[in-house]
């Protein structure tokens, strides 16, 4: 038997997976566990532990660690940008041997940290360069293991920005990197800090704030980042700023990732000083962040245009931190050769340490067993009665309700304009919530949006919600007909439904779709489906269960969520929680 332990470690997103005999079993980030980070960087201690005992498993158990980093990767790139930059490049050198080093300390220590004898384990420490993880979690969790493109693209890892392959039975082969600094997701962190989103992972409230946007900077975005014509692209030097030498995965005393200006004045100087990040957001934040996003297609666009040409294949396995982007994400089937892509639910860091792990059972191994993710609910289950325990605990009345009155009772109370929490199975796997650790409320009531941005996410008001749509109805809903389970599209929705959706339906005529077969999530499922007969509008509101924190993981969370901001509901497994009136 396998055992293989996947980590991602050592920068954000820190995440751990058990994939037994080729099957995955369980995969959490460790943001939600412990201290509750949002994107933490700390070794993931907490999921390492969970998903070896919800698995009912130890450490000596395992038979491999897979780790999605490989500090012997892209020696000669990292040796030439040293000599190239001899100011910054003894630093960079300095934090990358630091980086080795932590690597060999802490997965020496595993055994340590799970509480066991060091003499008791024997595993092989598997290494699997960062872009070759993120395909490998999109490619060996596909549908097909006929010819695949394979790409891959983010800020930096293991020294590259974006990597192809060609994929094919149990087989991924490289055959391009781009290496740093030419890096598209820097070019887009780097806007994303000037309109004054400074923290991590903010990239997606540009993608949101470029609708409201005129492309006006698109001469100035031409000259920061060009697309080659016999490769891919490459940043315009003394614009932006990284590899100082900082150190990887620094937390401040609140918490939060400590982010390097990734801008230089000669950028700031080109556009004007960065916004403050409590400023009012203006047009020319809005304009940057289109022109920004329109740049980032074009880029994309190129990228994949050339990636047909060495591997014609109709079909694309697409991972990492840029492939989060739906807007792009909807363009691919519009605007390139492939008509089929698959991303699977945590195509940002977090996911890597699937990646490493099937790349470890097909290579290490020599697995030949198939898997194919079909829905995202790999985390974490509670019982009943720990639910039931919450709700009596909590203070608020509730009632304990079988399937049917339970359906019923929540699609009256969407279809009525309440907003309810709705916890239920096993939490969702990467960062967007599916129907398991969901807020929903009804998409066809004005206003909608504003009151939950306001008083239930307290986020900035120009975000938006995304709608859940019954599988087989999407394409009456959507110009697009596509299936996206998890959530990795914004589509055009069809004008004459957009009356009908004001409260997802984007300034730009837009929502970020998820599309829900019944096999994939029955309750979910069956709930839309009620609702849809009430209303006859086939769709929900559905954002993520939480307040400016982690998704929640526990029931006494979710609780908590309730308790502090103006759900009207929580539905909490078989129970419904709900507030004074």
């Amino acid at each position: 038997m396998s055992v293989i332990l996947g980590i991602n470690a050592f920068h954000a997103d820190s995440s751990a997976c058990l994939v037994v005999d080729g099957q995955l079993t369980w995969a959490i980030a460790e943001e939600r566990l412990g201290n509750r980070l949002k994107h933490s960087p700390e070794f993931p201690t907490q999921a390492i532990r969970r998903v070896l005992s919800e698995a009912g498993l130890r450490l000596r158990d395992v038979t491999h660690v897979a780790i999605a980093r490989d500090t012997r990767a892209n020696r000669s790139a990292k040796i030439k940008y040293v000599l190239s930059h001899p100011t910054t490049g003894p630093a960079a050198a300095y934090e990358h041997f630091r980086r080795r080093g932590r690597t060999a300390d802490l997965i020496g220590g595993l055994a340590r940290l799970c509480g066991e004898d060091p003499a008791a384990v024997r595993y092989l420490v598997v290494p699997v360069e960062h872009h070759l993880a993120h395909i490998a979690s999109a490619y060996y969790t596909s549908p097909s293991e006929e010819l695949t493109a394979g790409f891959s693209y983010d800020a930096s890892g293991d020294f590259v920005s974006a990597m192809a392959a060609r994929c094919e039975g149990t087989r991924i082969d490289v055959i391009d990197r781009v290496y740093l600094p030419d890096s598209i997701g820097f070019f887009y962190t780097a806007l994303c800090q000037l309109i004054g989103f400074s923290e991590f992972g903010e990239e997606y409230k540009v993608m949101g704030l470029a609708a409201y946007g005129e492309d006006a900077y698109a001469a100035e975005m031409a000259g920061l980042v060009t697309p080659l014509d016999d490769g891919w692209y490459r940043l315009r030097k003394g614009y932006f700023g990284m590899h100082a030498g900082g150190a990887s995965g620094a937390m401040d005393g609140a918490g939060r990732l400590v982010m390097d200006r990734l801008y230089t004045e000669r950028l700031a100087a080109l556009f004007g000083a960065a916004r403050e990040r409590t400023a009012p957001v203006t047009s020319r934040e809005q304009n940057i962040a289109r022109s920004t996003q329109s740049r980032f297609e074009e880029l994309a666009l190129h990228s994949l245009q050339r990636l047909y040409r060495l591997v014609p294949s109709p079909r694309l396995a697409l991972a990492g931190g840029c492939a989060l982007n739906g807007v792009m994400n909807a363009r691919i089937p519009r605007d390139t050769p492939f008509a089929s892509t698959y991303l699977q639910c945590a195509a940002s860091d977090d996911g890597t340490c699937i990646g490493a792990a099937y790349w470890c059972y097909h290579n290490v191994v020599g697995g030949t067993r198939r898997f194919e993710m079909t829905h995202a609910y790999w985390g974490p289950e509670y019982s009943s009665a720990r639910m039931r325990a919450a709700a009596q605990a909590s203070g608020f009345s509730w009632v304990e309700l079988d399937r049917e009155r339970l359906l019923n009772t929540t699609a009256e109370g969407l279809a009525r304009g309440k907003v309810l929490g709705w916890y239920q199975g096993r939490s969702e796997w990467g960062p967007r919530a599916l129907g398991n650790r969901s807020i929903l409320a009804s998409p066809a009531i004005p206003g909608m949006k504003d009151l939950i941005n306001l008083k239930v996410k307290r986020r900035e008001s120009f975000r938006p919600f995304a709608p859940t749509v019954l599988a087989e109805r999407a394409h009456e809903l959507f110009e697009q007909d596509l299936q996206s389970p998890f959530m990795m599209h914004v589509v055009k929705i069809r004008p004459a439904w957009r009356g009908s959706l004001p409260a997802v339906t984007h300034v730009d005529g837009t929502g970020r779709l998820q599309t829900v077969r019944r096999e994939q999530n029955p309750l979910y499922y069956d709930l839309i489906e009620r609702f849809s007969r009430l209303t006859e509008v086939p769709a929900v509101l559905n954002t993520s269960f939480n307040e400016n924190e982690p998704i929640v993981d526990t029931p006494e969370q979710a609780i908590d969520c309730f308790r502090r901001n103006d759900l009207d509901t929580l539905v909490l497994g078989s129970i419904v929680v709900s507030k004074p009136s």
